[in-house]
Parts: structure tokens; C-alpha cells; sequence
């Protein structure tokens, strides 16, 4: 195994951890995939549900807190959807990711050759992440939320263009958002970056991804927990604006 894939694919899960007030993360490979569980009462919510090889540190994070009430999905794409179909508990989406949480997980504009990804990258993903380490395949959608919608103390803010549904949780009482993969703040290779959007092959519209980081990037934030890689705190509306010119440091671009 190569230098890069090492890391990539044989570091094991983070120990679960709070990260916020009432948040947890459990953080697994490959892809530094994050899963949020937020304090709700005596149950708890889980906002994305990663690759499907986290799943048993999924189940014991559940057990270590508190029973599921249900699943959320930020977005549907195979590295954010890979647990759900094995928790026994309702899973809510946006309306319009339910094509593809319940279907390709994204493949259906990615293509399913993946010809737009460059090599190796391609061959790793289509051959080894999506098929054998992420997706769980797909799920079936109890509900929906939608921009403006309140769960777990935390509002619906609709941010499309990676995903055609992607939405974050806001909490306007401390600044915290889980922002799924608006930005991405690794490279391909897990390896960190500064924040930014991530490369055209994996959006629907690029465009699109880069006005809703701006959205983003306007809302009172002090504290964003992404789809991968490390929380960032700091001045997050400047840090984030300055990934709208496109992929970071380390990008195969």
C-alpha cells in the first residue's frame, strides 16, 4: 500500500467526543468521515450517518449516549449515508435529496464511470471507497426537513450545489453549525487544507456550491463541524470566504 492510501484507509475511528454543547462526533476512515449525534432530551439525533465501515463505532457511541430518535442526513451521497440503512430508525433528508439517498447516492451526476475524476483517484473511489469501505446502499426516507425547519435546537439551512439537498443545522444561541461537506477542509488524500469547495466532479453545480458557502459564510458563526476533517473556530466568515475562489491546497485540481 502506497504512501497516501496508508493513511486514507487504515487509520482507525476517533473516540467519540464532544465537540460542542450537547454535540458529539465519532470521526472514522476512509475520508475522515464525520458523524454528529446532538443532545435531545433522553434520546439523541444523528446528523449523518458516514461510511458504512463506522458503523459499529456508530452503534457504540448510541449506546454510550442514548437511544437514536432518528437519522438525519445533511446530504446522500454514499460517504455520508453508509450506516443508516443498518440503525433501525427513521432517516429524514431535504426533499430534494430523496432521488439520491434512496437511489445512487450521488453517482447519478458524478457518473458512474466516475470519467471526470482524474487517476488514480478515480480507480480508488469507483473500485475500493464507494463500493467496499462507504455506502451502505440505499435508504428508506421517513420524513423531510426543509430551510427554516427547527430539530434538536437547531434550524434548517438549505445550501445546495455539492448535493441538491445539502442542508446544515444552525444553533443560533452559540454560533454552531454542522455544515456537512459545504466545504471541505482535507484533500483527496485525508491529509487538512484550508477551507473550500470542493472540486467540480463532486457537485451537482459548482456555481451553485460556491453561493451557498457565501450563505454560509454570512451566518453569525463561531463554530463549524464539517462533513470531514476538524471543527474550525476562529473568524469564520472570512475563513470560509476565502474558499469560494475553489479547491485548496493539496487539491488534485
Amino acid at each position: 500500500m502506497s504512501g497516501l492510501l496508508r493513511p486514507l484507509v487504515m487509520r482507525g475511528a476517533l473516540p467519540l467526543a464532544q465537540v460542542a454543547q450537547g454535540v458529539w462526533r465519532v470521526q472514522g476512515n476512509p475520508g475522515r468521515c464525520n458523524v454528529y449525534f446532538i443532545e435531545e432530551g433522553d434520546r439523541v439525533v444523528q446528523f449523518d450517518a458516514g461510511g458504512r465501515m463506522m458503523l459499529d463505532d456508530v452503534r457504540d457511541a448510541v449506546t454510550r449516549l442514548a437511544p437514536l430518535r432518528c437519522v438525519v442526513l445533511g446530504h446522500g451521497h454514499t460517504d455520508h449515508r453508509g450506516t443508516a440503512p443498518f440503525l433501525d430508525t427513521p432517516v429524514l433528508c431535504h426533499p430534494d435529496e430523496v432521488e439520491d439517498a434512496t437511489g445512487s447516492g450521488g453517482f447519478r451526476y458524478w457518473g458512474r464511470d466516475l470519467a471526470r475524476v482524474p487517476q488514480p483517484l478515480r480507480f480508488l473511489h469507483r473500485e475500493i471507497l464507494h463500493p467496499r469501505f462507504w455506502d451502505g446502499g440505499p435508504i428508506k426516507v421517513a420524513d423531510t426537513l426543509q430551510e427554516g425547519d427547527e430539530i434538536a435546537g437547531f434550524r434548517v439551512v438549505h445550501l445546495p450545489g455539492h448535493a441538491p439537498g445539502q442542508f446544515a443545522l444552525f444553533r443560533e444561541a452559540d454560533g454552531t453549525a454542522l455544515t456537512t461537506d459545504v466545504f471541505y477542509s482535507i484533500d483527496e488524500w485525508g491529509r487538512d487544507t484550508d477551507p473550500h469547495i470542493p472540486d467540480d466532479y463532486w457537485n451537482l453545480d459548482t456555481e451553485l456550491a460556491r453561493e451557498s458557502l457565501r450563505k454560509l459564510s454570512e451566518l453569525p458563526l463561531r463554530r463549524a463541524l464539517p462533513g470531514h476533517g476538524d471543527p474550525l473556530e476562529g473568524d469564520l466568515g472570512r475563513i470560509l470566504r476565502t474558499g469560494l475562489a475553489g479547491p485548496g491546497p493539496g487539491s488534485t485540481r
